[in-house]
């Protein structure tokens, strides 16, 4: 799985996330892969802090994601990022498995970038992100 994404963060499911079923309530889901990349941009070295201070502001534009298996109190699971460049879109393809490898869910999320809140073509995130783009 390592060579498949270009980007992987381990992480824990705490108690706090589930709902009466006692798995993960879908909304924390979009928390899990928020994190993943703003963890991701952080490692690029163009965390989303710096970029703000830069009058960049990334924002999702739109979400698609398919379920497979929930998650439960104390699973652990690997949070993995792709990226690719459609224009001014960066479309993040974010997969959650279960450390032995079933897929827990897919997504597809596409981020816009803001310039001093304006659209714009997002040259600098692309720059900082060269090396990850397919």
């Amino acid at each position: 799985m390592k060579n498949k994404y270009c980007f992987q963060l381990q992480m824990e499911v705490r108690d706090y996330e589930l709902d009466c079923e006692q798995i993960v309530n879908n909304a924390n889901y979009l928390h899990y892969m928020e994190h993943t990349r703003h963890k991701f941009c952080r490692e690029a070295g163009f965390p989303f802090i710096e970029m703000h201070k830069m009058g960049i502001d990334p924002v999702v534009r739109k979400m698609e994601i398919e379920y497979f298996t929930p998650l439960r109190s104390g699973d652990t699971f690997f949070s993995c990022i792709n990226l690719q460049r459609e224009g001014a879109r960066f479309i993040f393809y974010q997969d959650l498995y279960k450390p032995d490898g079933e897929l827990v869910l897919k997504a597809k999320v596409t981020i816009v970038s803001l310039k001093d809140g304006k659209l714009s073509k997002g040259e600098e995130i692309a720059e900082a992100f060269k090396k990850y783009l397919n």
